[in-house]
C-alpha cells in the first residue's frame, strides 16, 4: 500500500443543490452557488496552483498563486476567493498566467533556504511542488543569503516535544493561525508584524510551550512548507504507506492515516473522510503513538500455567489449543455456564460481534458484557424507554447546526477535544450555551468562549433542575404543540405531573442551589431556541438516578420539539470510541445484536438459523455476577476482551478476587496489563493500522491464563 493522499478542494464545500453552471478550460461543471472557481475547476478534474488555500479553511487569497482569467472581469481574480456566477467563463493556463505564477514563485524561493534534498519534508512540501507545477527554473533575484534582506537567519522553535517550528522556512501564508482560529478555536497564533516584517508568531511572541497551544497538531497538518514538521518525520524521515485506522483515546472515535515506513510508525495524521473529526485531532490521537513500538508490546502469544510462572512465548496453535482445551474442560466439569466473556468498546464492530457469537454459539450461554453496559446503561434504558432505540440521536457534525446547546455533566474540552472543537467554532458563530454542572469547566468562560448560563447544580440534584426546566417550558406555554400532538405519547399526563408546583424553579431552588431565576432563563433559552441540541456525559449516567435523567432530557427535547434533525436531540458524550458499536453488536448478557432480547422465540429463531446453533432465552451473566460468581465458585472461566478489568472497576480488591478464584483467564490486548499480571496465561495484540474494519481500534490481539 502505498501513502494515502487525500485530494484537497482549496475551500469548504458549500451545501445545496447544484445549480450553478461554468465552462472552466472548456470542461462544464455543476455546483452548487457559491462554491469557488477553485473548488469547481478541481471537481472538474483540473488542478489550480495555490499555496494559502486549503480546503478545511475558508479562503483568504494571500498568495495569488491561484489567479484565473475570466470571460467579461477586469485583471486576474484570485479563484479561491471568487465565487462561480452562472455561464462564467474561466480560464486557468494561458500564457499571461504562468508568467504571473513563475514571478510569484520567485519571490517565494528568493527567500527561503534552498535544502530541498535534505529537508525533512522533500516530496511532502507544497512550495516545491508548486515552484514545478508552475515552471519555476531560475530565480531572477538570487536565492537564499544572495537575495539581500531575507528571513534566513530567523531561529528554530523547538520547545514542542511533538514538533519543530522553522521560521526560516515561513511563507507567511497563515494557513496554521488560520487552522488554529477555525478548525481547533484556541487562536494561540498570529501574525505579527506587517509587511517584511511580518510573521507567524505564538502567543506575544513566546515559544510554542509557553503560549496557549494545546498541541493538538492542526497547524502542522495545515503548514505547506517544513515550517512545522513532526519531530518524529525530522527523526526517521517520510512515510511511505498509509493505513486507515480509528483512534481509541476517547469516545469521539477519530478517523487516522496511520502513515508509516515499512511497519515503523512515522506518524499519525487526521483522516478528511473520518465522519468523527474530518481531519482534526487531538494532541493524544496525533502524537501519543509511542506505545506502537513500545518494548513492553506484546508481539507473540504468552502462556503460563501459574501466577508464580514465567511467561513463555508460544505459537498461535498452542495458544488456541491450550485455550480451547481448558474452556471445555471448565465447562465439562462445572457446566456449560461456568465460563463467559468481557467485549471491549475500543475494538471493532466486528471484533465484538465475533466475541458475543463466540459466547452464544459456542460457549453456549449469554454470560457476556461490556463496560459501555456499566457506564452508559442509563443512556441506553432511557432513550429505549422514550425514543424506542437506545442510541444517541445525533452525529458530531449535527451540533454546527445548533442554535443552543444545553451541555449537563461532561467537559468536552478536556474528556472530547475535538468534538469540543466543534462545539466552540460553533458558540464562536453566535449559538447559545448552558452549562449545568457543579464544575465550572472551561466552556462556562474562556477568552473566546462564554455561557449564557451556568447552572451550577449541587451533585445528585439533576432530575430536579430538569424538571424544573420542563415546569417553565409547560406553565409558560413554550411547548411545541404541533410536534407533540404529531409525534408524542402521554403527553398531557406528562404536563400535569410536571405542572405541579413541587416542581417550579422557586420550590426546588434550595434543593440544587440554583436560582430560580436562572433556571426559567435557561428554559426560555432553550424552548425559543430555532434548534436546541443536548449533550451529556457520565455525570448524567453514573449516578443513582441516571436513567431518570436520561428520560427527563429526552422529554425536554420531545415538549420542544428538538427531535429529527440536524442540529438538536439528546446525545450522549461516550467514554470509549465505540461504545455505541459495542452496544449495537450484541455485548450485553440479556440482548443480541441489534437490542433484541434473548427471551424473544422470534428474534432467538433469526440467529440460530444464521448461527446454526441453539440460543438460551435466558440472559446471562453481567460483570458483577461474574465476579459474584466467580468467588462463589459457580464461575471459572474468563475470556477478557480489550478491557483492564484489575485496574478500571470499582471495588479492586473483589474484582483481584475473583480473578484469583477463576481457572482460567484469557486476556486480549497489546501489553500485559493488570488483569493479566494478576493471573493471565496467554497475551498477545497486532497493530491496528493493519486492519481496515469499523471503528479499529489499537488495543486487538490475544492473551490467556490458567491456574
Amino acid at each position: 500500500m502505498s501513502l494515502l493522499k487525500e485530494p484537497d478542494y482549496g475551500t469548504p464545500a458549500r451545501e445545496g443543490e447544484a445549480t450553478v453552471e461554468v465552462t472552466i478550460d472548456g470542461v462544464a461543471v455543476t455546483v452548487p452557488p457559491g462554491t469557488s472557481v477553485m473548488r469547481a475547476a478541481k471537481q472538474a478534474g483540473l488542478d489550480i496552483p495555490k499555496l494559502c488555500a486549503t480546503d478545511s479553511l475558508e479562503a483568504f487569497g494571500s498568495c495569488r498563486l491561484c489567479v484565473v482569467e475570466i470571460d467579461g472581469a477586469r485583471g486576474t481574480p484570485a479563484s479561491c476567493t471568487t465565487p462561480v456566477a452562472p455561464g462564467m467563463v474561466v480560464r486557468t493556463q494561458t500564457e499571461k498566467l504562468g508568467k504571473l505564477r513563475r514571478g510569484v514563485m520567485e519571490l517565494y524561493i528568493s527567500d527561503h533556504p534552498l535544502d530541498c534534498l535534505t529537508c525533512s519534508a522533500n516530496g511532502d512540501c507544497e512550495l516545491q511542488d508548486m515552484a514545478g507545477v508552475t515552471g519555476l527554473r531560475e530565480v531572477r533575484y538570487g536565492s537564499g543569503v544572495d537575495a539581500g534582506a531575507n528571513h534566513m537567519d530567523l531561529l528554530k522553535d523547538t520547545s514542542n516535544p511533538y514538533f519543530d517550528f522553522d521560521a526560516s522556512k515561513c511563507i507567511a501564508c497563515s494557513r496554521c493561525v488560520r487552522a488554529c482560529d477555525e478548525v481547533q478555536g484556541t487562536i494561540a497564533l498570529t501574525i505579527s508584524g506587517r509587511g517584511f516584517d511580518s510573521k507567524v508568531a505564538a502567543g506575544a511572541g513566546v515559544p510554542f510551550m509557553e503560549s496557549d497551544c494545546v498541541s493538538c497538531g492542526a497547524c502542522v497538518q495545515a503548514c505547506p512548507t517544513a515550517t512545522l514538521q513532526e519531530k518524529s518525520v525530522v527523526e526517521l524521515g517520510m512515510p511511505t504507506r498509509s493505513v486507515i485506522t480509528t483512534c481509541a483515546y476517547c469516545g469521539v472515535g477519530c478517523s487516522f492515516k496511520a502513515e508509516l515506513r515499512g511497519d515503523e510508525l512515522v506518524r499519525m495524521v487526521p483522516y478528511k473522510d473520518g465522519g468523527a473529526n474530518e481531519g482534526h485531532s487531538c494532541v493524544k490521537g496525533r502524537f501519543a503513538f509511542g506505545y506502537a513500538s513500545h518494548p513492553d508490546r506484546v508481539m507473540k502469544p504468552m502462556l503460563r500455567e501459574s501466577i508464580a510462572d514465567e511467561w513463555r512465548e508460544v505459537s498461535w496453535e498452542e495458544a488456541i489449543g491450550f485455550t480451547a482445551r481448558r474452556l471445555r474442560e471448565i465447562q465439562a466439569e462445572h457446566g456449560a455456564g461456568s465460563i463467559g466473556a468481557i467485549t471491549s468498546s475500543r475494538t471493532t464492530n466486528e471484533e465484538v460481534y465475533a466475541v458475543q457469537k463466540l459466547v452464544r454459539a459456542v460457549f453456549g450461554n449469554n454470560n457476556v458484557d461490556t463496560c459501555a453496559r456499566v457506564c452508559h446503561s442509563p443512556t441506553g434504558y432511557g432513550l429505549k424507554q422514550t425514543f424506542g432505540t437506545s442510541a444517541g440521536t445525533q452525529d458530531f457534525k449535527s451540533v454546527e447546526k445548533a442554535d443552543v446547546i444545553l451541555l449537563i455533566g461532561a467537559n468536552p474540552t478536556d474528556a472530547h477535544p475535538v468534538f469540543a472543537s466543534r462545539m466552540k467554532r460553533r458558540l464562536r458563530q453566535g449559538a447559545k450555551l448552558v452549562v449545568i454542572d457543579p464544575r465550572r469547566i472551561d466552556l462556562v468562560r474562556t477568552p473566546h468562549i462564554e455561557a449564557a448560563h451556568h447552572l451550577a447544580l449541587q451533585p445528585g440534584t439533576n432530575v430536579a433542575v430538569l424538571n424544573a426546566l420542563a415546569h417553565v417550558i409547560v406553565t409558560e406555554g413554550l411547548v411545541d404543540r404541533a410536534f407533540t400532538e404529531e409525534r408524542c405519547e402521554e403527553v398531557a399526563g406528562w404536563e400535569t405531573f410536571i405542572a405541579r408546583p413541587e416542581h417550579s424553579p422557586e420550590a426546588v431552588a434550595e434543593i440544587t442551589g440554583v436560582a430560580a431565576e436562572d433556571m426559567r432563563a435557561a428554559a426560555r433559552l432553550y424552548a425559543g431556541a430555532g434548534n436546541g441540541a443536548i449533550y451529556y456525559g457520565l455525570g448524567v449516567t453514573e449516578h443513582s438516578q441516571g436513567s431518570t435523567t436520561v428520560m427527563a432530557m429526552a422529554n425536554l427535547a420531545m415538549a420542544t420539539g428538538n427531535i429529527g434533525r440536524d442540529g438538536v436531540g439528546v446525545n450522549p458524550l461516550r467514554g470509549q470510541n465505540n461504545v455505541q458499536g459495542s452496544c449495537d453488536m450484541g455485548s450485553f448478557p440479556h440482548e443480541l445484536p441489534g437490542y433484541r432480547h434473548v427471551g424473544d422465540d422470534d428474534v432467538r429463531d433469526i440467529y440460530e438459523q444464521l448461527w446454526g446453533t441453539p440460543i438460551l432465552s435466558e440472559p446471562g451473566l453481567r460483570i458483577p455476577n461474574m465476579f459474584d460468581s466467580a468467588i462463589d465458585g459457580s464461575f471459572r472461566a474468563l475470556f477478557v476482551q480489550g478491557e483492564d478489568i484489575a485496574q478500571s472497576d470499582p471495588n479492586t480488591q473483589h474484582v483481584h478476587a475473583a480473578l484469583a478464584a477463576l481457572d482460567l483467564v484469557v486476556v486480549q490486548d497489546l501489553f500485559v496489563n493488570e488483569t493479566a499480571k494478576s493471573r493471565t496465561s496467554c497475551c498477545r495484540a497486532r497493530r491496528s493500522w493493519r486492519r481496515t474494519a469499523r471503528s479499529p481500534t489499537p488495543s486487538a490481539g490475544s492473551t490467556g491464563s490458567a491456574r
